[in-house]
């Protein structure tokens, strides 16, 4: 929950600034999608131990975690936590408003 809040506020702070990826979907469609995101994680997490395998996430309701599992799994474990789910969404935003600035007059 602590990192939700985090990846929340990240997003609310980034949403401030001019960034065109975040002025279209909001802050709080963002907040929306990571919420269904935790909420599919927690359908695929078949054995209910708090991390998905690249089996569940590509036999689950994740596609975004499926597709993108190799780039979450950033420690090479062979699974993936809801944290690092979460941290993977932060760095994308947070890459987003480093593109969209270093692409500013």
């Amino acid at each position: 929950m602590r990192r939700f809040a985090t990846v929340i506020l990240t997003a609310f702070c980034i949403s401030a600034l001019p960034m065109p990826s975040i002025a279209q979907t909001g802050v709080t469609q963002i907040a929306r999608n990571v919420r269904e995101i935790d909420k599919n994680f927690d359908v695929a997490d078949k054995n209910h131990d708090g991390k998905l395998t690249r089996e569940e996430a590509q036999s689950g309701s994740t596609p975004m975690i499926a597709n993108h599992f190799d780039a979450i799994d950033a420690d090479h474990k062979g699974y993936v936590t809801k944290s690092d789910v979460h941290a993977f969404i932060q760095r994308n935003l947070t890459r987003g408003h480093a593109a969209a600035a270093s692409s500013s007059p």
